[in-house]
């Protein structure tokens, strides 16, 4: 009882690091971000946190590999949902980004700095973990209903952009918009809402067989 009773609180610390982790990342970046503004955010002291992560690199992989676990199968499903309409399985896969976006905004913007301070180590990331193969599962899945002629043939570096674009070019502009068009901040959720149909509609006209 006393060593399933360690476990709980061994695991329940490293949640509470991860979450530490993932929230200074995204708000400082991980260059700016030091395994003592971790071990502070958590409560703990440097050696604590040395005893669950040695490195700010493994902590990099291990939050890494919470985001992707909290989207990527879900996205999955919808992309390789062959028996579905291409609008449903396209509107499943927003909402799911809509989901993770809006629980972490900076996320995106987050993407975008790691990619350009180092891509290496974002591929390094990728690589190492489950969404690797993943991402080749979707690949082929949607190569072979192109090939059976059920969705247009599209290269997929153009599905890439088109979708990545439209999905989180409103996040990180946001600010802009806000200013530039004179948009109320908490009209975002709406503003996104409206958005939708139009990144659905996108797709679908790029998917559909001609």
């Amino acid at each position: 009882m006393t060593e399933n009773v360690k476990n709980v609180e061994s695991n329940d610390i490293e949640s509470k690091i991860i979450e530490a982790a993932k929230s200074l990342f995204l708000e400082k970046g991980f260059a700016e971000t030091n395994m003592s503004d971790i071990a502070a955010k958590v409560g703990i002291n440097r050696p604590a946190l040395h005893y669950y992560f040695r490195t700010k690199d493994r902590m990099y992989q291990a939050v890494f590999g919470m985001i992707i676990q909290n989207i990527i199968p879900k996205v999955q499903d919808f992309i390789m949902a062959k028996d579905r309409p291409i609008a449903e399985r396209v509107a499943g896969v927003v909402d799911t980004y809509y989901k993770m976006f809006s629980n972490n905004p900076s996320l995106p913007l987050f993407v975008v700095r790691e990619i350009h301070r180092n891509v290496d180590y974002v591929i390094n990331a990728i690589t190492n973990s489950p969404m690797r193969q993943t991402f080749i599962k979707m690949a082929s899945s949607l190569r072979e209903e192109m090939d059976e002629g059920k969705l247009n043939t599209v290269p997929l570096s153009v599905l890439f952009y088109t979708f990545y674009g439209a999905m989180t070019f409103p996040f990180l502009t946001k600010n802009l918009a806000e200013r530039l068009l004179n948009e109320d901040a908490d009209n975002f959720d709406e503003l996104l809402e409206v958005w939708k149909p139009y990144v659905i509609k996108q797709m679908v006209n790029l998917l559909s067989p001609q």
